[in-house]
């Protein structure tokens, strides 16, 4: 049996954009937060601001450093009740050209991480039958990404895992879901790469939407949620589309 700790939501990539808006929706519905980031400073402003949350600074790209995290928060006394896997970013430009070391730095992340987090979790979780997880993927997750293609591989890797540890952990009433955001004004944009114009910036939703939108699926445990009617028309015909169109469709638009 567990030990009597006290249940905390875990958010990581706190410290700015989507990460950032979670603490503030979930803080105004009365989780105690921990707050994961590599910024401390950041972290601790945003923590100063919301009141019940602490900080911890963790470089989950780092081999050690999801293991690092939840050592933290056992020594604290906590259990994760909802994990937030938010942390990851996404870099553009053509795979032989970009650094390749900052490449393997994404897969670190945005898949090494998230899956050791998930997987640290949900033993306690499947022990007390509660819990939710939700996983940050993107509308990258549909389709091939010429010219960014291991930031759309990693995000399908993320809602695969994601759709299967939904059916897996539903009957101990644990709830599972996969955020699918197309474009959003955070500063995703400017550290991938994009420039100040483009499709990126006209189809780009604002962060506060996109959180409320995959709270509230998590709340109603749907596997999959993408926000935005467009997100959705345009996730949804992935499904009808060749591949081969499709890859030539996804290269071609200017972000």
């Amino acid at each position: 049996m567990f030990a009597i700790s006290t249940a905390v939501t875990l958010i990581t990539g706190a410290s700015a954009g989507l990460g950032a808006e979670f603490a503030r929706q979930l803080a105004k519905r009365g989780d105690r937060l921990v707050l994961a980031a590599r910024r401390t400073d950041r972290l601790e402003a945003l923590a100063g601001e919301l009141g019940n949350a602490r900080t911890v600074t963790a470089d989950l790209a780092k081999a050690n450093g999801a293991a690092k995290l939840m050592r933290d928060i056992a020594d604290a006394g906590e259990h994760v009740e909802y994990l937030i896997n938010n942390a990851g970013f996404g870099l553009r430009g053509r795979f032989a050209e970009l650094d390749a070391k900052r490449q393997r730095e994404m897969i670190d992340l945005n898949i090494g991480a998230l899956t050791e987090l998930a997987r640290a979790v949900a033993p306690g979780m499947i022990e007390r039958k509660s819990g939710g997880i939700l996983n940050v993927a993107s509308t990258a997750a549909f389709q091939p990404g010429p010219g960014m293609a291991v930031y759309f591989a990693t995000k399908a890797y993320v809602l695969s895992l994601t759709e299967a540890l939904h059916e897996e952990l539903k009957p101990f009433g644990i709830k599972v879901s996969a955020l699918c955001p197309g474009p959003t004004r955070t500063e995703f944009g400017a550290v991938a790469g994009f420039g100040a114009d483009g499709a990126f910036k006209r189809l780009a939703m604002d962060s506060p939407a996109v959180v409320a939108a995959g709270l509230k699926g998590l709340e109603k445990n749907h596997a999959v949620v993408v926000p935005g009617l467009v997100n959705k028309f345009g996730a949804a015909g992935t499904r009808f589309l060749p591949r081969p169109l499709l890859r030539k469709i996804a290269g071609a638009i200017k972000l």
